[in-house]
């Protein structure tokens, strides 16, 4: 199914011709050089006058070649080589007529022939014999309604197309002036910037997800969505998040207000309301930008269609993208990262149109509560790797969000292996605000204890808000008022960064008339807790509100350090020596610097090791249907430190022996192991046996929550299906994760494993 994730064009087709009239692309470095450009030509001239006709793959190089420089697409072969490469790129796609580019389309799968159906037909007409430049100049120009007017009618690929040709300060230009609030609020609005809270806990903990929210509030913070990750998809475990924090919200009376969302899979969401009525909110799905990719995601444009038009009451759905998802997952399909972002967009902008069709029907007036969230960063350095990137990956997709009418919020993040700071993200915010996006991300901190990477924190939403004047959603923020966080002028109060404040609060709405002394031990107790299950809580503040606490900020930087060291760790031969019938495996990956740059060459075998996975097939036969593979993943440290590995696979094994699991005797060590090299390894030893086959893989998780925490993927497919190279792909495996001894025990950890593996089997 899936491509590896660097894909170089080693040969590029079309040949040299003389004359003024030839256009050469060829790879420097791996990246594309474009010589002996006419003055006057567009795209499609030179690209014939060269090679005699239209060929796909030279357009698609050059549409990558206009982008600013990203390691994204360098890796796929579709980066300029140098500045004027670029200048060149650029100079013929901005001479190129809307028309004749959509006459071409860069890739045709069932998502474009549904994008360019969500177009005006009357808007067409406004661009279609114009050329990019002169689009982007209406743009730049123009008012907000008639930027509106004539973005309705531009294809996806065609917005993607002109961010390319703008500067950093053109596209803030843009974002200053186009605005889609969501229905009926200012989220979106001008001069409004909203926040998404993300109360995350590595253990679905209930307690840990409402103190976050209480924190945020306490803050004056979190007016979009009270959106968590869940480490569980078990319907179950989803449905008692959402009524959690469903229950927070009815209890302050502002469900009217502000929704809450579980950002499971749509259909353990839609589970999870079966078995729950009333339960969900808004509905979160990831969205890729061509069918392949989204194939990962386990959504079909059927799917997504259907549940679009089920959503006609007041909450639709909630989107999160980000440049580089698709071709990390293989699927590329040779052309660059901005245009498959725009293309997450206009699939956006298709369903949102389905919400709205649905309310209609439903005798409602029309009016999609739908947002997106460009997760800008958390991939990693295969992506891009500086601070200069992530901003103007942020600005590009702003603007192609506000060009697809969506109400566009970010999260302006980054991972521990990339060459951006806790400092670097301060200075992200500070270039990327001007453009207005509608939110950001709000967690305790700028470190999410769950997922590992950076983002932004409650106390920058205050920074922000007090730098450059923006305002929160006026329902909520006189919310804010009357819980006394704020003063009537907006000021932080004497309860401002206290959550045993709005606990007391939310006590008292429950009708609770114990003392306030009582209720506030009890609160202090619970915030005990949860800081000593690793989640984070904010209270109070540094030198001015906008600011951590000195020895929170100290933590966090602590925090930061342990991680670092932990992402270039490697697992020691005294380690080693300790893991039982131990068969040692390697990637591809040179070293631990090739391993973190070029994640690709982690997640195919070494030579040797393929060779050894068949000398094991053959020694095993068909004795076995369970085989454990442990890597060392993006924290070495997770499986080396004590009370981890051993206590696992010691319960682990025991329990599977227990419900008729024949387990292999050894346990497969990868260094510099991916996900993926698991499925390889089961593609090699499986592939073609008979019966259900599983491969147990268990890995460090990326380091930065302060936990040094590992997963366990769950892959569990038949013989015939492990045959199939690439067939087996994270869309058909479970993962069990968080598992510290500080997070999810490591035997709970093994108990859930098992869990889970049997209802694989039952199902």
């Amino acid at each position: 199914m899936r491509l590896p994730r660097r894909q170089f064009v080693h040969t590029l087709i079309g040949s040299c011709f003389s004359g003024a009239l030839s256009l050469r692309l060829t790879m420097a470095s791996e990246k594309i050089a474009v010589d002996n450009l006419e003055s006057g030509s567009d795209l499609f001239s030179q690209i014939r006058q060269s090679n005699g006709k239209f060929q796909i793959e030279e357009y698609r190089k050059l549409l990558g070649a206009a982008n600013e420089f990203k390691e994204g697409d360098h890796a796929i072969g579709v980066a300029a080589a140098d500045n004027e490469a670029r200048f060149r790129a650029r100079s013929m796609l901005a001479k190129t007529r809307i028309g004749q580019f959509d006459a071409h389309p860069v890739f045709e799968d069932e998502l474009y022939r549904l994008l360019i159906q969500t177009r005006d037909p009357q808007a067409i007409r406004l661009s279609e014999n114009l050329t990019f430049r002169q689009v982007k100049e209406r743009i730049l120009s123009g008012d907000e309604q008639s930027v509106k007017d004539i973005a309705a009618g531009l294809s996806s690929d065609a917005i993607g197309c002109i961010v390319k040709l703008m500067t950093n300060q053109e596209l803030v230009a843009v974002g200053q002036k186009v605005f889609t609030p969501l229905p009926g609020t200012q989220i979106g609005a001008k001069g409004y910037l909203g926040a998404r809270v993300q109360p995350n806990s590595p253990t679905d903990n209930l307690d840990d997800i409402r103190w976050q929210v209480f924190d945020a509030w306490s803050y004056a913070v979190g007016d979009v969505v009270l959106g968590t990750n869940p480490v569980s998809s078990d319907p179950r475990s989803v449905a008692a998040i959402e009524l959690a924090l469903k229950d927070v919200l009815e209890t302050f009376g502002i469900d009217d207000a502000l929704p809450h969302c579980v950002l499971a899979h749509i259909d353990v969401q839609a589970e999870a309301e079966r078995l729950h009525p009333q339960s969900t909110a808004l509905w979160f799905q990831s969205i890729a930008g061509c069918d392949t990719a989204n194939q990962t995601f386990d959504i079909t444009l059927e799917k997504m269609l259907k549940y679009a038009a089920s959503r006609d009451g007041k909450y639709g759905l909630y989107f999160e993208t980000g440049q580089g998802a698709d071709f990390t997952n293989g699927h590329s399909h040779g052309f660059d990262m901005v245009l498959h972002e725009s293309r997450k967009y206009g699939f956006a902008r298709a369903l949102q149109q389905t919400v709205a069709t649905a309310q209609q029907a439903a005798g409602k007036t029309p009016a999609p509560w739908v947002h997106l969230n460009d997760v800008a960063g958390f991939i990693g350095p295969e992506v891009f790797r500086s601070r200069e990137q992530l901003v103007r990956c942020c600005l590009e997709d702003i603007v192609m969000g506000k060009l697809h009418n969506l109400t566009i919020g970010l999260d302006v993040c980054s991972t521990l292996h990339m060459d951006v700071s806790l400092d670097d993200l301060d200075w992200c915010l500070d270039q990327i605000m001007p453009a207005n996006p509608a939110y950001l991300m709000a967690l305790p901190t700028k470190i999410d204890p769950m997922l590992g990477y950076l983002t932004t924190g409650y106390q920058d939403h205050v920074r922000l808000r007090e730098k450059f004047g923006f305002k929160v959603n006026d329902a909520i923020w006189a919310f804010f008022k009357e819980l006394q966080v704020i003063d009537e002028h907006g000021k932080p109060t004497q309860h401002f960064g206290n959550p045993l404040w709005v606990y007391l609060q939310y006590r008292r709405c429950k009708g609770d008339t114990r003392t306030d002394q009582a209720i506030l031990d009890e609160g202090h107790t619970e915030i005990q807790s949860v800081r000593q299950r690793g989640v984070f809580l904010a209270e109070g503040y540094g030198a001015n509100p906008g600011e951590l606490s000195r020895d929170l900020n100290r933590a966090i930087r602590q925090i930061y350090k342990d991680a670092k060291e932990s992402i270039w760790a490697e697992l020691t031969s005294e380690f080693i020596a300790t893991i039982p019938n131990c068969l040692m495996l390697h990637t591809q990956s040179v070293d631990r610097n090739d391993y973190i740059l070029h994640p690709s060459t982690g997640e195919v075998l070494s030579a040797p090791s393929e060779q050894a996975i068949r000398k094991l097939r053959q020694k095993n036969t068909n004795e076995y249907d369970v085989q454990i593979v442990i890597s060392d993943g993006l924290n070495a440290n997770s499986i080396m430190d004590q009370g981890h590995l051993e206590v696992f696979l010691e319960t682990l094994r025991p329990q599977l022996a227990t419900v008729g699991y024949r387990v292999a005797n050894e346990n497969l060590l990868i260094t510099s192991g991916r996900v993926r090299a698991g499925y390889r390894i089961g593609e090699n030893l499986f592939g073609g046996l008979s019966g259900q086959r599983t491969i147990l893989h268990v890995i460090g998780e990326r380091p930065g929550t302060g936990h040094h925490t590992f997963s366990v993927y769950i892959t569990s497919e038949t013989g015939k299906i492990w045959s199939v190279p690439g067939k087996v792909d994270h869309d058909v495996t479970k993962v069990v994760s968080g598992i510290a001894t500080t997070a999810l025990a490591p035997a709970k950890g093994a108990d859930e494993t098992v869990r889970i593996l049997k209802a694989i089997s039952n199902a």
